[in-house]
């Protein structure tokens, strides 16, 4: 007997949130840590024979924005809804030249400069760093932006209303509550990683108006959506590919309780699961971040150290929901042949999927160089092994 859908996207969304089973497992494609970036896009367009202009998603990523009928296409579970820059916030790209070179830049609003040249076009990196020199009293002086500025959330609620009303997805927020890796964009990661070790106070005073200023975006974004969304995503990355990237005793000393008080803010504004994003070998962190309070762990890289399906799946599969995973996205998805892929992709959902507490995605974005017909592999993979018995 074929396979058959028998609940709507935001009702099997949800089941495998609440660790029960749904028909079959969500699918995710389109998020700013499970999305794709514009040229790989642009070639999965001709592949499929779409025409369509790309909408960028996410400027530092180049993250194109798929389009409904693409999403549709293979048959992806959850829409996501953000809020934008404050009214008084002048951002968007410059194009500027340096060097005899043309390069497009991007302020954010923590001052930080990100830029990308114009003759690659893949992806911005941080080339301004404003606390670079900075000492703890520059910090009270620093002009850190207003996370609680209402013009932030203008629109917002209405549109997120017509997607509950008008649609029958699960609804994911951006992403936010970056509170530890704001700091190194803002410090620079060389010198912030030192003043972990000799200088503590002032990483804490940092950490201190990165919380503040999630807190109060949190505040006013969910007195909007709070009682609309699904899920609320937030993250930093806490590893690299062999484990933590800075020491796990200045986590648990100094990161984790600002997390923490974040976190539980966020639950006291809305019901929806809290997704947390870190890349890399993660496993040491995870009983940390169950702690939290975290219901979701993002991108589950597969293929580090500790990072073994089965050995996830059955130490926390019942603790916290693993969302991502679907491939190695480093090792196979780039070179295997389609048929290869859709074993992969069988394989993992065999272990990933059982008693519920699993949505699909790759590991992170998808970059250019997959080729698109691996990428259709991937998700009709995903549909075709996802249902349950």
């Amino acid at each position: 007997m074929a396979n058959k859908e028998t609940m709507t996207s935001r009702q099997r969304v949800l089941k495998a949130l609440n660790h029960e089973v749904p028909d079959r497992v969500p699918i995710d494609l389109g998020g700013f840590q499970t999305g794709i970036h514009k040229r790989a896009y642009s070639e999965l367009l001709s592949h499929l024979g779409l025409t369509e202009e790309i909408t960028i998603l996410d400027p530092v990523q180049q993250l194109a924005k798929p389009s409904e009928e693409v999403l549709e296409r293979f048959r992806v579970d959850i829409r996501y809804i953000c809020a934008h820059g404050p009214d008084d916030f002048k951002g968007g790209i410059e194009q500027n030249t340096r060097n005899g070179k043309l390069w497009h830049d991007l302020k954010d609003e923590f001052g930080v400069v990100w830029s990308m040249p114009d003759e690659q076009q893949l992806y911005m990196d941080i080339s301004h760093h404003p606390l670079a020199d900075a000492s703890c009293k520059d910090i009270e002086d620093y002009p850190f932006p207003d996370g609680s500025d209402s013009s932030r959330f203008t629109g917002v609620r209405e549109a997120a209303l017509q997607m509950r009303n008008d649609t029958p997805y699960a609804i994911s927020t951006g992403i936010g509550g970056v509170v530890y890796e704001y700091c190194w964009y803002m410090r620079g990661l060389e010198r912030w990683l030192m003043d972990t070790i000799e200088n503590p106070a002032f990483c804490e005073a940092l950490l201190d108006k990165t919380l503040k200023f999630w807190m109060d975006y949190h505040t006013g974004f969910l007195g909007e959506v709070g009682d609309i969304v699904d899920v609320v995503m937030i993250g930093d990355d806490l590893a690299g590919q062999s484990g933590p990237l800075f020491s796990p005793d200045f986590y648990r000393k100094i990161v984790k309780p600002r997390q923490k008080k974040l976190v539980q803010h966020i639950k006291s504004l809305t019901k929806a699961k809290i997704w947390y994003h870190t890349c890399g070998a993660c496993f040491e962190y995870i009983p940390e971040l169950i702690d939290n309070g975290i219901d979701i762990l993002n991108p589950v890289q597969i293929g580090l150290v500790n990072m073994e399906p089965q050995k996830l799946k059955d130490m926390f599969g019942s603790r916290i929901t693993l969302w991502g995973g679907g491939i190695d996205a480093q090792h196979v998805l780039a070179f295997a042949k389609p048929d290869q892929i859709r074993e992969h992709v069988r394989k993992n959902l065999e272990i990933f999927k059982q008693g519920g507490g699993y949505v699909f995605n790759n590991v992170h974005n998808i970059q250019l160089g997959v080729p698109p017909e691996n990428i259709v592999a991937l998700f009709d993979a995903a549909y075709e092994f996802g249902f349950y018995d």
